[in-house]
């Protein structure tokens, strides 16, 4: 168990738990950082967490929900106030409704993650202020401190699990619902490189090819909200294949960090949302992919033609031009 202490403040409104982990700084603030790791943890044992959003900067926010034994569903928010990586993040932490989004007629929490260096590894602050006493004591008494002692009796086998999201893994592919999946994986580059790669003519048609045989020939790339974009890719002479074309429009760009926008295949049905975020992680940046499909029927169906095979080939192509 890697607490070492919990302080129940009543004058000044805060609950402030402290643990100690024998991991460095900077592994234990990429755990808080990747949300491939931080949903192993962030929910109690029984009541597992999947965030479907976690953008680390100041602004970003995250959604997360976790599942009961029951299947019963508490759903969450993160709004981040401020980001020193890697030495602290503050959120404001709520509860959404069922639609995923924040319910601002429920209470909110202020949150501060402060991480410091020990002589054995590192050490975890966290610090909720809450807004009224009432409010402390329904929180405490509705078991917020038993879940997080649950939720972080977790952290030591993410932190000790080095290989499973190494900057060498190949593009993960997760199903976070019936319609929603993550592709995430470690470039090797700056976070300033990866952005440009992205919004670069230029770059995209030297990287973003899929399979050896392919071409774009066509490059328009993305701009601010409301622009579009556009590519077409063409097999050369010696692959078999017949060009296609995708297009979109950008509805959020917040540079260096994150982009959304639709995508359609031209010719053919269906459109889906990209939610595209850029994590600075020690090994490079993580890239975090998610993609919103109008059914299952659809995801499953575009899933099948190897894309995630092809956006792995596209990203190993990126890392070498990166290099």
């Amino acid at each position: 168990m890697p607490i070492t202490s919990v302080d129940t403040d009543h004058d000044n409104l805060t609950l402030t738990i402290v643990a100690d982990f024998a991991a460095s700084k900077e592994r234990l603030w990429e755990a808080y950082a990747d949300p491939r790791l931080v949903e192993q943890f962030w929910g109690p044992e029984t009541y597992p967490a999947r965030f479907f959003r976690h953008d680390m900067y100041p602004g970003g926010h995250s959604r997360y929900e976790m599942t009961g034994p029951e299947g019963d569903k508490s759903r969450g928010y993160w709004e981040f106030l401020a980001v020193d990586a890697p030495n602290s993040f503050e959120v404001l932490d709520g509860f959404s409704g069922d639609d995923g989004e924040p319910n601002r007629d429920l209470p909110s929490m202020r949150m501060v993650f402060a991480f410091d260096e020990t002589a054995d590894g590192s050490r975890l602050t966290m610090t909720t202020h809450f807004n009224s006493l009432e409010e402390l004591e329904e929180l405490v008494s509705m078991g917020m401190i038993d879940g997080t002692k649950s939720a972080m009796s977790q952290i030591d086998a993410v932190l000790a699990d080095l290989a499973r999201f190494a900057a060498d893994i190949p593009a993960q592919l997760q199903l976070l619902s019936d319609t929603r999946v993550r592709i995430s994986r470690v470039i090797r580059g700056s976070v300033s490189d990866v952005w440009r790669a992205h919004h670069d003519a230029d770059l995209l048609a030297k990287w973003q090819l899929g399979p050896d045989g392919w071409e774009m020939t066509e490059v328009t790339p993305p701009a601010g909200p409301g622009s579009a974009f556009r590519y077409r890719w063409a097999p050369l002479a010696d692959t078999e294949g017949e060009a296609f074309s995708i297009g979109g429009e950008v509805q959020e760009s917040h540079p260096e960090s994150r982009i959304v926008h639709t995508e359609r295949m031209e010719g053919f049905p269906g459109e889906t949302l990209n939610e595209v975020t850029l994590t600075p992680v020690p090994e490079g940046t993580l890239l975090s992919y998610v993609i919103t499909y109008a059914s299952a029927e659809e995801r499953d169906m575009i899933l099948a033609t190897g894309m995630v095979d092809g956006m792995e080939a596209s990203y190993a192509r990126l890392e070498r031009i990166l290099a």
